[in-house]
């Protein structure tokens, strides 16, 4: 996994342009675990040399990702709970990384945060890849996450391409782990304010069917 990891890497180093972002972002926002922070980066330093335009870079990393959201939402919603987690507790899951827990963990989530979920938990590592499956699995209104998601998508793209636009890599990477905490303190933020506006409404127990 690892070897293939590097191999697909290498070969995007060597031809970025927005299919290519839109194509890893689509695999990254999916359940394989691409990282959004080796496509978006490089591609907005590219935009940085004036090799491509940063605004299309975010445009079409945003797309690719919702792109691969869309799949994992309608993945769940056609097979449902119980054949989701029997799918994780096989051997090419687990070579994806893949887990039941991993799965019961955003399913969690997503109870716990609702609609809101989609658009925090495209920030927060762990959970950015899996949040379309419990999504999909409660019937989340498709409008509604496409909105949300979208907007998540969005504001971490906006993130990594301005680091990737104005900094070195060297330091990108050497600040990651400062980049997630802000990212979930931004999460936190913006659930205060939806309970602030009631958006949440009524409870979200029982959301996800059996």
């Amino acid at each position: 996994m690892t070897e293939a990891f590097a191999d697909i890497t290498a070969w995007y180093f060597e031809h970025i342009n927005y299919l290519t972002i839109t194509l890893l972002m689509i695999i990254e926002s999916s359940f394989i675990p691409f990282p959004s922070e080796v496509i978006i980066p490089p591609a907005a330093y590219k935009a940085a040399a004036g090799e491509l335009n940063i605004f299309l870079v975010v445009f079409f990393a945003t797309l690719g990702a919702l792109l691969g959201a869309l799949f994992n939402y309608y993945f769940a919603l056609w097979l449902g709970r119980s054949v989701i987690y029997s799918l994780a507790n096989t051997r090419l899951a687990r070579m994806f990384i893949i887990q039941p827990s991993s799965i019961r963990k955003a399913e969690d989530y997503f109870i716990r945060h609702g609609k809101s979920s989609t658009f925090i938990g495209r920030l927060i590592p762990a959970i950015r890849q899996l949040i379309s499956i419990p999504a999909g699995l409660a019937r989340m209104p498709l409008k509604s996450f496409i909105i949300y998601t979208t907007a998540g998508a969005l504001l971490w793209n906006i993130i990594l391409a301005t680091l990737g636009y104005y900094f070195p890599e060297e330091l990108m990477e050497r600040y990651y782990h400062e980049i997630n905490i802000a990212m979930i303190t931004a999460g936190i933020l913006f659930v205060a304010y939806l309970v602030y506006q009631g958006v949440f409404g009524k409870t979200v127990k029982n959301v996800i069917p059996e």
